[in-house]
């Protein structure tokens, strides 16, 4: 069994999904994309925006459960452009410190909405 998590201070899901999910002493988020949690629209920014807005919303969902970016383990991220690959990089560090999370990263042909990058994300409890 698992316990759906859900915050206003993140975009609510686009699709039947939980925003996140514990399980077994871990929180996993489901893909996020830059959705503004205020107007529930895509930005259309820089990547750097864009992959900023998405890690803000995901510290967003970790805080509901008192947790931090310092609780994460892995992540993925989904490009839908692979040149981006560096430039995404650079912002991933300003919010996650050494040791880092493991990490794939997947270039993909498309993701909902138009949007060009999404991450999920799992915590240790």
């Amino acid at each position: 069994m698992f316990t759906a998590i859900e915050t206003q201070k993140a975009p609510k899901a686009i699709g039947p999904y939980s925003q996140a999910v514990l399980a077994n002493g871990f929180l996993m988020t489901s893909g996020q994309i830059a959705i503004d949690p205020n107007t529930g629209k895509l930005i259309h920014g820089t990547i750097e925006d864009q992959a900023s807005l998405i890690l803000d919303n995901i510290k967003s969902i970790l805080s509901a459960h008192n947790l931090t970016l310092s609780y994460v383990v892995k992540t993925n991220i989904f490009l839908t452009d692979l040149s981006l690959f560096e430039r995404v990089n650079r912002v991933y560090m300003e919010y996650f410190q050494k040791p880092y999370p493991v990490r794939s990263t997947v270039g993909v042909a498309a993701l909902p909405l138009g949007a060009i990058i999404e991450i999920d994300a799992i915590a240790i409890l």
